[in-house]
């Protein structure tokens, strides 16, 4: 009786000293706008999409399950600050993505590094991620303002549109898109006559619309997201602005703001995504079973968030470990080769390297079945689209 009692109590002191890794599986979460002016952009389509890459992977990893646990910041960094510090302290969630916003992006990135959790931000845009706000643990997927700036900035300067003028979402994602873009109008000979700041999910853009038209730039920048792009390219077309001989850059323009436009207002707009349905066999096959799960085609947030989920995972199993740093070092080893991105290459700054596409958004009379958006115009190679890790302005790569 003695003994069995005594093997009941080393058997407890071995499950109270197992390792964390063996102790319970790989737990991630999806953080990110599922309500709000973003909740088309990703939302919860950018949850299943994740759920769609655990299951591809097989739903467990080192012999473990694969949990996922989601939920929405709402855009308020406080809020996704204190939901990520409980998944991390207290349910244990090994990594967090999607990240949409980029207020909150470098909030719990932040957060992350003092936690040596890994972050992976597939929504949000700004190109501090990998850049002054860089961290060991930090990676930034499907594109930033940087890319968005050579893509759609670069094209439409060289065709002439020397002159702009920013609308720009008043918080971090917006500042660095219009000072990416503004950089790369002036450094090809153009100018920049002015911006003015818009509050998160505005419903009235006519004031802002009013001094833009009345700045006379060829190029109106929407420096804006979501719902608020979708907003002002609809109170534009009232203002008769495009019609007036001033052209509309959505400067992150989307499948899904594009869907939610409707073709007949969206034509001709030009944008840079870094993904798009109907590109190869690869991302038709996805992209079919995509549909079949939320009604919709995936934009390159979703999309991006399923490839984030799946690197991640490959990446621990090659480890042999859940552990960050040991991820961490897999994640900027390996390819990324998937529907996503051929030949992707994660830099030291956390930065993955993929070529990006500038498209057109069709006529209605081009379009010859549902979902059938864009013409390609060009593709952005990787290395034009992002900067070295060494030019980034990454401290971690002096």
């Amino acid at each position: 009786m003695k003994s069995g009692w005594l093997s009941a109590a080393v058997a407890a002191c071995g499950m109270l000293l197992a390792p964390p890794a063996l102790a319970q599986g790989v737990k991630i979460g999806i953080l990110n706008d599922q309500s709000g002016v973003y909740a088309d952009y990703g939302g919860k389509y950018s949850v299943e999409a994740a759920g769609m890459a655990i299951e591809d992977f097989g739903g467990s990893v080192l012999g473990q399950k694969i949990e996922m646990v989601s939920a929405d910041h709402q855009n308020k960094p406080d809020l996704g600050v204190s939901i990520a510090r409980r998944w991390y302290d207290v349910e244990g969630v090994d990594m967090i993505t999607e990240l949409t916003t980029s207020s909150v992006a470098l909030a719990v990135q932040e957060l992350a590094k003092e936690k040596k959790k890994i972050d992976i931000v597939v929504g949000a845009a700004t190109s501090r991620i990998t850049g002054d706000a860089c961290t060991p643990y930090g990676f930034h997927w499907a594109y930033d303002t940087h890319a968005l700036a050579v893509g759609t900035g670069g094209a439409l300067v060289e065709a002439g549109g020397n002159t702009w003028f920013f609308l720009t979402a008043d918080y971090a994602f917006g500042y660095a898109l219009e000072k990416d873009t503004g950089d790369l109008v002036k450094a090809k000979g153009g100018k920049v006559l002015g911006s003015v700041r818009v509050p998160l999910n505005s419903s009235d853009f006519s004031s802002f619309l009013l001094q833009a038209q009345s700045s006379k730039a060829k190029i109106i920048g929407l420096a804006n997201a979501g719902l608020d792009t979708t907003n002002s390219i609809k109170q534009a077309a009232e203002f008769g602005i495009v019609a007036g001989g001033q052209k509309l850059a959505g400067l992150l323009l989307t499948l899904a703001e594009v869907h939610g436009l409707g073709l007949q207002a969206a034509q001709g707009l030009v944008l840079t995504e870094g993904f798009y349905w109907d590109h190869d066999d690869k991302t038709r096959e996805f992209s079919e079973r995509f549909l079949k799960r939320t009604g919709r085609m995936p934009n390159m947030i979703q999309a991006g968030t399923y490839s984030a989920t799946l690197q991640y995972l490959k990446a621990v199993k090659a480890a042999g470990t859940k552990d960050s740093d040991a991820v961490a070092k897999k994640l900027k080893e390996l390819p990324v080769d998937d529907m996503f991105a051929q030949g992707g290459k994660v830099l030291q700054n956390g930065r993955m390297v993929h070529d990006l596409y500038l498209f057109e958004v069709k006529k209605p009379s081009e379009s010859k079945k549902p979902w059938d958006y864009y013409k390609q115009l060009a593709v952005v190679p990787g290395d034009k689209a992002f900067p070295t890790a060494q030019d980034s302005g990454c401290p971690l790569t002096k």
